[in-house]
């Protein structure tokens, strides 16, 4: 039985957890996209909340490659992208390409946690994005090499994800089956108590 882009939603919306903020429970990835644009004020929402996004000694190493459908920049994503990725990411409006520098700027010395900050920025524009009601969806599966040479960009470096961002899609409109399959099955979880110890092995106490 087929189901619609708001059935999907609130299926694979997380079941309410008091005090945890509905953001956390409400974002998930779609792969199928409305081709509704998204508006400059959003984008600029969303890179103002990823300005804030916490970075060891403020350094802020990350940087975004921003596309927009039809524009050089999201062509030249897009063609680093996987098969597998190509035949779906098409349907976002907007593509994204992260990145890191991993040297600090004061000095010059290693960045031992450029990686983990960009990480806390590309969270914090995934829950800005969920808040102002768009979706993501982030990949590993994209050619580093061919990114870095089409946009030339400097060996110190890191390159992170690629992010689709829109608004959410038909899930009929996938291709593939596998996919849609994939669309509508209900988000899974670890226990808290996989992740979360108090020495290796054991879990924490959290009642």
């Amino acid at each position: 039985m087929s189901k619609s882009a708001a059935e999907v939603n609130q299926l694979k919306h997380a079941p309410a957890v008091e005090r945890v903020m509905p953001e956390v429970l409400q974002r998930w990835s779609p792969r199928s996209f409305s081709d509704r644009e998204v508006s400059t004020l959003d984008l600029r929402t969303i890179f103002e909340a990823v300005r804030w996004a916490a970075s060891s000694f403020n350094e802020q190493p990350w940087r975004f490659l921003v596309g927009r459908r039809g524009d050089p920049t999201y062509k030249k994503i897009f063609e680093s992208l996987g098969e597998f990725n190509q035949a779906w990411a098409g349907s976002a409006p907007v593509l994204i390409l992260d990145a890191t520098r991993t040297r600090f700027s004061r000095n010059e010395s290693p960045n031992p946690v450029a990686l983990y900050d960009l990480g806390a920025a590309a969270a914090t524009l995934c829950y800005e994005a969920t808040h102002i009601g768009l979706f993501t969806h982030q990949m590993a599966g994209y050619d580093r090499d061919v990114a870095r040479k089409l946009f030339e960009i400097p060996e110190e470096f890191l390159l992170g994800a690629v992010i689709a961002l829109g608004h959410q899609g038909e899930p009929s409109e996938l291709t593939q089956e596998y996919m849609r399959e994939q669309e509508i099955s209900p988000r899974q979880r670890k226990p808290l108590s996989e992740f979360v110890l108090s020495s290796w092995g054991t879990p924490a106490d959290l009642k």
